[in-house]
């Protein structure tokens, strides 16, 4: 927390391969500026990253490690990833931060880093590094989308395994050692699906959003069962299923209403995209939505009727109706 009316709440993004974090709890509107810049050490390929509220504290994963730094770059902690993989490409491990800064929330894809063991998901203290608590996870995954529920102490993951579809799991830590997971203190759940791709958590945390894996629908479920509240085809926002499908790309623009994109091509096989609004509880669709993005993947609803686009340089620019 801040002495600012409102929490902070950050963002990451990489730009000219420096690390920029930048503060949404400030209500700029337009191009925003980063509020601290870090530069990764040579040879630290960062791969994703995450910054703390305070802005005491950066992360980073690499394809070898996980590494801590203060805003000055000075290494605080590096959790190495081991054994060491010599393959540098098709293995991203990720990383995301808990709403209260302490757990670093890590997926290893191991099992195309080569490491002759399963991919894990494991709880880093984010104040030192240690391992709190790990899962061997039964995918093998190039990467991983993962999204921390605002107030239960929950993530989800979602795993993506290329043409042999996806996996989504939650886990949250017992602080027990009895979690159902094959680390002990994780509580580990898979949802019942190898067809959906995650994309987007409810400001609120009552609901999350997926595309199907073949892009023929998107669906809205209840947290954190994963019941169907509805399903909508390519079909419902006026396209034919042989000309268009739904894009992985969206999510809640606020809590009433979720963006849901439908790309296609026209007879002279140029591309196209539209965004669509949908009432996030009926599933109705509202109409289409200028979202003033540079491609399908070029919007970052954030919940509270803003969303973010990107500058030709790189850096985000906030986004609002009014």
């Amino acid at each position: 927390m801040t002495g600012s009316r409102h929490p902070r709440r950050m963002i990451t993004r990489l730009v000219d391969g420096r690390i920029c974090a930048y503060d949404l709890a400030a209500e700029d509107r337009g191009r925003l500026s980063p509020v601290l810049v870090w530069s990764p050490a040579p040879g630290d390929d960062v791969v994703d990253h995450a910054v703390a509220a305070d802005l005491r504290r950066l992360y980073g994963t690499t394809p070898d490690a996980v590494v801590c730094v203060t805003p000055d770059g000075v290494e605080v902690w590096r959790s190495g990833l081991e054994p060491g993989s010599a393959r540098q490409f098709a293995h991203r491990p990720g990383c995301v931060l808990s709403p209260d800064g302490r757990v670093l929330w890590v997926y290893r894809p191991d099992v195309m880093a080569g490491r002759g063991r399963p991919d894990q998901w494991v709880a880093l203290d984010a104040g030192s590094g240690a391992v709190t608590a790990q899962a061997d996870l039964g995918t093998a995954g190039h990467g991983g989308v993962q999204l921390a529920h605002p107030a239960s102490g929950q993530v989800l993951l979602n795993v993506g395994e290329g043409q042999d579809g996806t996996a989504v799991y939650r886990a949250s830590l017992t602080g027990t050692g009895t979690g159902t997971g094959t680390g002990t203190g994780l509580d580990l759940f898979q949802y019942p699906w190898d067809d959906r791709c995650l994309i987007d958590l409810s400001p609120d945390g009552h609901r999350f959003m997926t595309v199907n894996h073949d892009q023929g629908d998107m669906a809205v479920h209840t947290f954190p069962e994963g019941e169907v509240v509805f399903t909508l085809s390519v079909d419902a926002f006026g396209h034919e299923p042989d000309d268009a499908c739904l894009e992985w790309s969206g999510g809640h623009l606020d809590p009433d209403t979720v963006v849901v994109t439908v790309v296609g091509q026209t007879e002279d096989e140029e591309e196209w995209f539209r965004h669509y609004r949908v009432d996030a509880r009926s599933g109705r669709v509202r109409g289409d939505f200028d979202a003033h993005g540079r491609d399908p993947y070029d919007i970052h609803p954030l919940g509270d009727g803003t969303w973010l686009t990107t500058d030709p340089s790189g850096h985000p620019v906030r986004r609002t109706d009014s």
